[in-house]
């Protein structure tokens, strides 16, 4: 092989393979409250539907606890394979039923070729060692916002990516809400020279049941949500101007309510504006 050839981007066959990096939420709609807008999950229902359309060929799910598995499957068939024709749920799941373990995506990615696709949505503090791992393993590779939280780790990321010659990308979906494409748009036509951005994002309360595991110890509103406004400012100024001054504030009286308090003095966040 020349050293050209080897240092071509892993081709995209027709197929590709694609490992769910979390169970949860966002991924199958599993455990989530009863005003959920995501009962069917996000991640795990367009995979099937791009199975079903011929785009994705295997498709795995990692987690931590494999015993969460067989609620996962029940959940998905009633919510997915019960609503949408021709969904096949068929899905190589890790660890395994019986079994809990936080270092799982270590055996999942190695199922998994060059050029497959690993998405990842896991709490935030985990999202570098996770990434850098499929990197390694040459797949291409989204992560939700924030991707990292920390500049040394998203350089990293940067130079691996470059490396294994695979594609990174966040995912900011934000960008795809005709309200804020259209915010945008006028922004850059419309109003002048851009001086001031308020960005505030709450959050419902059953939310701080769902992410009560880490947020606000491992990682806050501010990376988990309020990243959309920091990427709609990026987004917004591209090519034009760049912030000089950031300032914010948060509140945590609705957490502290419900005992969640960290190691923190400034506790768990419920809200927060920049």
């Amino acid at each position: 092989m020349s050293s050209t050839d080897s240092n071509k981007r892993p081709r995209i066959d027709a197929k590709v393979s694609v490992l769910m990096v979390r169970t949860g939420e966002y991924t199958t709609g599993y455990g989530t409250a009863a005003d959920s807008d995501k009962g069917a999950g996000v991640v795990a229902l367009t995979m099937f539907d791009l199975r079903r359309r011929g785009k994705v060929e295997r498709v795995g799910m990692c987690g931590v606890n494999g015993k969460k598995f067989p609620g996962i499957r029940k959940h998905m068939e009633k919510n997915i394979g019960d609503v949408y024709k021709d969904m096949d749920l068929g899905c190589d799941t890790y660890p395994s039923d019986q079994t809990a373990d936080p270092k799982a995506y270590i055996d999942a990615i190695a199922t998994f070729k060059a050029g497959d696709v690993a998405i990842i949505f896991t709490p935030d503090d985990t999202h570098y060692d996770i990434a850098l791992a499929c990197i390694n393993q040459g797949m291409h590779v989204m992560v939700t916002k924030p991707i990292v939280q920390t500049l040394e780790h998203h350089i990293n990321l940067i130079k691996a990516a470059k490396e294994k010659n695979v594609l990174v990308a966040m995912e900011v979906h934000k960008r795809w809400d005709p309200f804020y494409a259209d915010a945008r748009d006028r922004a850059r036509s419309q109003f002048g020279n851009f001086q001031y951005m308020y960005a505030y994002m709450s959050q419902p309360k059953h939310q701080l049941e769902t992410f009560k595991a880490w947020a606000g110890k491992s990682s806050d509103i501010s990376y988990y949500l309020n990243s959309h406004h920091i990427d709609f400012s990026e987004w917004t100024l591209e090519g034009i101007a760049r912030p000089v001054r950031v300032t914010g504030t948060s509140s945590t009286g609705v957490a502290h309510s419900k005992g969640m308090k960290t190691c923190n003095p400034r506790g768990r966040q419920n809200e927060l504006g920049l």
